[in-house]
Parts: structure tokens; C-alpha cells; sequence
């Protein structure tokens, strides 16, 4: 099959992923199960330099051979976007595509916390969206802008690798910036972009120090500033970001973070009941005056004690999450418990 006819397949399948890669035929990720594709053919080498070649352009391949990694998007018209990457194994080419809807989807679509309306109209300050990879991170950011873009007039650049979800000018205005056509690297744009008269700025991911040390100036500078981590939980998210600074910096950070921190968003992906999609669990931080505290003082060890109590706030660790959507028929209790860091207290809230 030619690569489009592909695709075209795993939009029909209503699949999130699709994998080429030799011998295999092509597999799909399906409500997050691999699913090879039997009935077609294992896919060859030239299978895969076709697809490449038919996706790419020149400059992109040039990249590719330099590093042997490739990160592009990639849309079919009238059909979807797909974000794409290409690396080497066993000296063939291995291509995943990530399908990207044509439409964002709302908060209320996904049935994401609805504080997540509240935090996004904030007029400052920094809000990171946490979780491992495919745990639909770029997702919940791109249905907070849009319900920014609904509500609000703000000036919104984005710094993405690679652009994933078309923002519509509503009532914001909004930039959309491509790492490698429109910018050298997260760091160096975030240092720009404070001149380009921002009101929310979004860093597709912190990945290192310098990128981490822009956005936390640029939130101290007015912005409203979104980021994600490739972290699990929100203990782990404020000592990731103190811990990319030398030991000499970390006091002066601790006090800039606990200033300027708005929220921390944890999420993982869980299979609907009766497999009929999937459905995102939230530990959510919220940083209220207790919190900035703790944060403050290297107390971040005592912020689950916090997360459990302060329900009022819009605060709530995992387990309360999936209790809440275990109790309301979202997920099996199998499901919860395998995403549970504490399985015993999940089975005590359910």
C-alpha cells in the first residue's frame, strides 16, 4: 500500500500511531494496544525509503542522513496531520506517525479537570503539563488555548517541535512557531519572544537548562508561560526543574519557582470501560500558599500530604483521580490499579 493509503487506513481505524518498520507489516496503536496489521504485507526496505522519500523534502532528508534522526509533520488534506519521526535501527529506516486531529478538541470534549478553564485565563505566572510520552500532553495544552482563544484577547506565540494541532485566530491572535523552520531552539526563541509583545507564551517541551532558566525570566516578566516535562508526578516536576541548576543556583530557584509556579498538571492515559477510547487521570498541583512554602523551604516531600487535602483548592493527587473515574464507570479498577504508584490506598478511596 502507498503511504497515504496508509494513513487513510489509520484515521478509518481511529488509531492514534502507525509504525513502519522492517520486517514487520504495518502496526497500529489502537486505545493504546499494538495491533499488527496481518492482512498486509511485511514491509521492506524499499517500502520504507518510498514512504520517506514521499513525505519528505530534500532539506529534510538532508537532516536525516546528518543525524539519522528526523523529526517533520506531515498532513494529508481533507483528512488529518500527522506528526512524524524517522530514526535508523539495523541499517534501515523505522517511520511512526502520530496522528494529529483536524480539529482541537475542547476541555470539556476530552472532560479534562475544569480548572483547566480557570488556569488558563490566568493573567501570569508558569503552568507545566506533565506525563511520559503519547500521554496526550500536547493535547490538553491545545484545548487550554483554545478555550483562551474563546474567551480571552491575548497575544499567544507558541514554540513547538513539531507544530501538532492549526490554532484559528478567534479572539486571540496566535503565532505558531516551528523548531528548525522558524526557530533554532526553544532556548534561544524564548529569549526572543518577550520583544514580539506576548501575552502567553507555549514551550512545546523544558528539555534543558537553558530553556528552563527562559521560561522561568519570562514568567517572572509578566507572561503567562505553558511548558510540559516529561515527568510522572508533581514532586518530581519542581525537583527536576531545581536540579537542572548547579548546587549554587538551587536556593535562588527554589525562591524564583515558588514565586511564579501557577500549577502542575500530571496526566496518564487510561482505556474507557468497554474500550471506547481513552480517558486522561490528574494529579494536580495547585500552588497555594501552603504549597509555595513547601516549595520555598525544599520541603516538596510533604506535597502529596497537601494534594490530598486541599480538594477545595482544585488540588488532588492520582489515586483521587482514579478512584473518582473508577467510580463512575470510566475505567475497570484493573486499569487504575496497574497506573497507581500506591495501589492499597486507590482500593481504601474506591
Amino acid at each position: 500500500m502507498q503511504i497515504d493509503e496508509l494513513l487513510r487506513l489509520m484515521v478509518e481505524k481511529d488509531a492514534s500511531d502507525l509504525h513502519l518498520r522492517v520486517p514487520s507489516p504495518p502496526v497500529l496503536r489502537i486505545d493504546g494496544v499494538l495491533i499488527p496489521q496481518q492482512d498486509l504485507p511485511p514491509v521492506t526496505p524499499a517500502d520504507v525509503k518510498q514512504a520517506f522519500e514521499h513525505i519528505t523534502v530534500e532539506s529534510q532528508r538532508k537532516v536525516f542522513h546528518q543525524k539519522l534522526e528526523l523529526d517533520l509533520a506531515y498532513s494529508i488534506p481533507g483528512l488529518a496531520g500527522f506528526r512524524v519521526n524517522v530514526l535508523s535501527q539495523r541499517r534501515t529506516m523505522s517511520i511512526a506517525f502520530r496522528r494529529i486531529p483536524a480539529t482541537v478538541p475542547t476541555i470539556d470534549e476530552l472532560e479534562l479537570p475544569q480548572i483547566c478553564k480557570k488556569l488558563i485565563l490566568m493573567p501570569r505566572g508558569l503552568i507545566l503539563v506533565t506525563g511520559p510520552t503519547g500521554s496526550g500532553k500536547s493535547t490538553t495544552l491545545a484545548a487550554m488555548i483554545d478555550h483562551l482563544n474563546e474567551n480571552e484577547r491575548r497575544n499567544v506565540i507558541t514554540i513547538e517541535d513539531p507544530i501538532e494541532y492549526l490554532h484559528q485566530n478567534k479572539k486571540c491572535i496566535i503565532a505558531q512557531r516551528e523548531l528548525g523552520d522558524d526557530a533554532k531552539s526553544f532556548a534561544d526563541a524564548l529569549m526572543h519572544v518577550p520583544r514580539h509583545d506576548p501575552d502567553v507564551i507555549l514551550v512545546g517541551e523544558m528539555r534543558d537548562l537553558e530553556t528552563i532558566g527562559a521560561a522561568i525570566t519570562a514568567a517572572e516578566a509578566g507572561q503567562l508561560v505553558l511548558a510540559t516535562l516529561h515527568t510522572i508526578d508533581a514532586v518530581q516536576t519542581v525537583d527536576r526543574i531545581i536540579d537542572v541548576f548547579p548546587a549554587d543556583q538551587q536556593r535562588q530557584i527554589r525562591l524564583q519557582l515558588s514565586q511564579i509556579i501557577e500549577a502542575v498538571l500530571s496526566q496518564t492515559l487510561l482505556p474507557r470501560t468497554g474500550g471506547k477510547g481513552r480517558i486522561a487521570a490528574f494529579e494536580i498541583l495547585i500552588a497555594t500558599p501552603a504549597v509555595r512554602n513547601l516549595i520555598r523551604t525544599s520541603r516538596t516531600f510533604e506535597l502529596p500530604g497537601i494534594m490530598q487535602i486541599g480538594a477545595k483548592d482544585g488540588l488532588q493527587t492520582l489515586n483521587q483521580s482514579l478512584a473518582y473515574l473508577v467510580k463512575n464507570h470510566k475505567v475497570t479498577v484493573k486499569e487504575a490499579m496497574a497506573k497507581s504508584s500506591d495501589p492499597e490506598q486507590l482500593k481504601k478511596l474506591i
